[in-house]
């Protein structure tokens, strides 16, 4: 085997590295949002990511049965779909049961795995326990192939553009928007922003409904690279964890980071091991470090 092949192979081995990192970002981002500004531990935000999933495969089935055209037209919807019918069962469960909850991180821990149970058996019963993927648009086909032997899926820069497009609306959103600014006046200092005049309590409903929308959107892109089934979304939560916590719970700077760092580690070592060495190999990594820096990689000094 040549230099070059060895060469292409790793480079396409890093690509699938950030395929990886793309879907961990989109669960790090919305869960950054919701554990990391609000405190609330989210056990339950890997169903809002098979919330999106399934939204895709829904709007590919509905496609399909209206004219076969229509699936080369509808995946750019379906992630809109898949975004407002998140947000809106986390706007759902927020308002259910959240809001009584805040302040005692335990019991979100408790509530929300609740609600992740339940969710998975209304998966099982409405949609069925079997794994289903969407049938995708040609134009997310294919492979581009930018030098000999080195072949790129069209559909990982997709979702990467997509990663790119929701990072940059968060942070936009975060630093130049009233929710923003709502936010994170919120998070430095709930008490003063109070009593200023902020609605606290529907600052807490919106951020974490977005925090469930980009799950959503997570999902969304998760088809692209996977079937989807009932507890497709807790195969992701431990992960997701990893990148927040690892990166810094109030940064999102750091979610981006670990979540690179995360994907790019499992990735590589993939290649040379199986994928429960891997994943072990990473996260023995993570726990050294977090034993040096407990605080993460980008630690944010928050009052409450």
């Amino acid at each position: 085997m040549s230099f070059n092949d060895l060469l292409n192979i790793g480079l396409m081995q890093g690509f699938a590295g950030l395929s990886l990192f793309a879907v961990l970002l989109l669960m790090g981002l919305g869960l950054a949002i919701i554990f990391g500004q609000m405190g609330v531990i989210n056990m339950a935000h890997g169903e809002f990511m098979t919330i999106g999933a399934y939204t895709i495969f829904l709007g590919s089935t509905l496609a399909e049965s209206i004219s076969p055209g229509a699936t080369a037209v509808y995946f750019p919807f379906a992630i809109v779909a898949a975004f407002l019918f998140a947000f809106a069962a986390g706007w759902f469960i927020e308002w259910s049961l959240i809001r009584h909850l805040y302040k005692r991180p335990l019991d979100t821990l408790l509530a929300t795995w609740g609600v992740s149970l339940a969710m998975q058996q209304c998966f099982r019963t409405f949609i069925g326990p079997k794994e289903v993927s969407p049938t995708l648009p040609d134009w997310l086909l294919g492979s581009w192939a930018p030098a000999e032997g080195l072949d790129i899926p069209i559909n990982g820069l997709f979702v990467l553009g997509l990663t790119a497009l929701v990072t940059g609306g968060v942070l936009i959103a975060l630093h130049r928007s009233r929710w923003g600014l709502r936010v994170r006046a919120t998070v430095s200092n709930r008490v003063m922003a109070n009593a200023i005049g902020i609605d606290t309590k529907k600052t807490d409903r919106l951020t974490f409904a977005i925090g469930c929308g980009i799950a959503g959107v997570a999902g969304a892109a998760f088809t692209t690279i996977g079937s989807t089934g009932p507890t497709s979304g807790s195969l992701y939560i431990v992960d997701a964890f990893l990148v927040v916590t690892f990166g810094g719970a109030a940064s999102l700077l750091g979610t981006v980071v670990s979540a690179f760092g995360i994907a790019q580690t499992q990735s590589i070592t993939e290649f040379f091991l199986s994928g429960s060495m891997a994943k072990m190999l990473t996260l023995s990594l993570i726990v050294l470090i977090l034993m040096v820096r407990p605080q993460g990689l980008f630690a944010s000094k928050v009052r409450r």
